[in-house]
């Protein structure tokens, strides 16, 4: 399942940033290119000013100063004074005569029929050889054609004399210097579609991890607690049936068991619905100003007589200087406390020791239960604090569920300290809170 989500999450994150990237490159494209044609446009009608002031300044136009003017912008001139053809010669004996003939009267037609091209009139004083000059420049795409042009119509007025001139820019250059341009943008792209394909993969991936090894979780947490409840369900069950036909004596003693396996179940079930409290972002904590030297003698109180029964000696350490007070939930850590007390008790055999201290270094607090006990193996330490997770010395131990560390880590968690347990001189455990 999460193979199938893997891969439509990565679809759906790649899909949606090539669109993106892919639109703003088309975006790019479209005004990078537009952009060169105007700057290509203007440097067409730049040329074409600079040429019809030189003509309108001369006298005599030789086709030796039209054919430099050729060459130096890449033009192709059509001329006709009073209508006859000025370069019809040069024309008749090129091989593609026909073609710009017949190109060359196209554009007039264009000029003449489209409305939007504008004209530029430039004055003459009464000393210049001709009294007007006007030109327009409009782009030029014959039908049918295999190249795009500039193009200028000049006409130079002076009486009844009139010269026209027509200038034609081809734009292969610009078309060849555009299609690199959509060619390295191509590469370009198919390169970012495949590194956002592979990050999309990778991205998604460590994004479901999380989800992936929470699912584990629950799923081992549902076998673990089917596990752990149905030894006890089993034992009420057997009880439950031996009650039936049973003197009063042996149904007193089937109703005690009953009693005790329904309380480890109770218990058990309270473990998990506190942790399933903390999965839900349901676990409270209400902190305020508290006096932890306090609830440690409380809790040593409370289990004194616990380890007294079982033969254990129990102490505490506290400062002898007064402790700030520490903000955190009062509750949650008497319930932490009670949690590491109770395991001690449990694991320490008869003559053991436990310890409970308390420090205070550099803003930080420091809580101890220290025990001489079984002890936790060193590749189990990391282990505790999972749910269900028990040292195999431990797994005999009745009522011990392998819950009460994960607990104890979810309430430190919530103060936003850590908790960490490490062995002891001499055997046994140390379990180290700081808050």
């Amino acid at each position: 399942m999460f193979r199938k989500v893997h891969l439509y999450l990565t679809a759906l994150c790649a899909g949606i940033t090539s669109a993106i990237l892919i639109v703003m490159s088309l975006l790019y494209l479209y005004l990078s290119e537009k952009e060169l044609y105007d700057n290509q446009f203007r440097s067409f009608q730049n040329d074409i000013n600079t040429i019809a002031t030189s003509l309108e300044q001369q006298s005599v136009i030789s086709m030796e100063w039209l054919s430099k003017m050729e060459a130096r912008g890449g033009y192709t001139f059509y001329a006709s004074d009073n209508g006859i053809p000025f370069l019809y010669d040069r024309l008749s004996n090129s091989s593609d005569s026909s073609e710009i003939r017949s190109l060359l009267d196209a554009c007039l037609e264009t000029r003449r029929s489209d409305d939007s091209v504008s004209s530029t009139e430039i004055g003459t004083e009464d000393s210049t050889p001709f009294n007007t000059c006007v030109h327009s420049e409009f782009s030029f795409n014959p039908t049918g054609g295999k190249h795009e042009y500039y193009v200028s119509v000049i006409e130079l007025n002076r009486g009844a004399s009139s010269l026209q001139l027509l200038v034609l820019s081809p734009l292969d250059f610009l078309r060849e210097q555009i299609t690199r341009q959509r060619g390295r943008f191509l590469l370009i792209v198919i390169a970012a579609l495949l590194l956002l394909t592979f990050f999309s993969f990778f991205f998604t991936g460590k994004l479901l991890q999380p989800v992936i090894e929470s699912r584990k979780k629950q799923t081992e947490f549902v076998a673990a607690a089917s596990h752990e409840l149905r030894t006890p369900l089993a034992v009420i069950l057997s009880a439950a049936e031996c009650c039936r036909g049973a003197d009063a004596e042996k149904q007193n003693r089937f109703l005690d068991t009953i009693k005790q396996e329904g309380d480890i179940m109770a218990s058990l079930v309270n473990d998990m619905l506190v942790l399933s409290a903390s999965d839900s972002q349901r676990f409270s904590c209400r902190p305020t100003p508290v006096e932890l030297d306090t609830l440690l003698i409380n809790a040593y109180e409370a289990f004194e007589p616990l380890a007294a029964e079982k033969k254990l000696a129990l102490s505490i350490t506290l400062p002898e200087e007064p402790l700030p007070l520490c903000h955190a939930d009062a509750d949650r850590i008497v319930q932490l406390l009670s949690i590491l007390l109770h395991n001690a008790v449990s694991y320490t055999p008869e003559g053991g020791r436990i310890d409970l201290a308390l420090s205070h270094k550099k803003n930080r607090f420091y809580l101890t239960v220290s025990d001489t006990g079984v002890g936790i193996p060193p590749e189990d330490r990391k282990k505790v604090f999972d749910r269900f997770y028990r040292a195999e010395k431990a797994r005999s131990a009745k009522g011990h569920f392998g819950l009460g560390l994960s607990i104890a880590a979810e309430i430190v968690k919530l103060h936003h300290g850590s908790i960490g347990v490490t062995e002891r001189d001499g055997g046994g455990s140390v379990f180290t809170v700081i808050l």
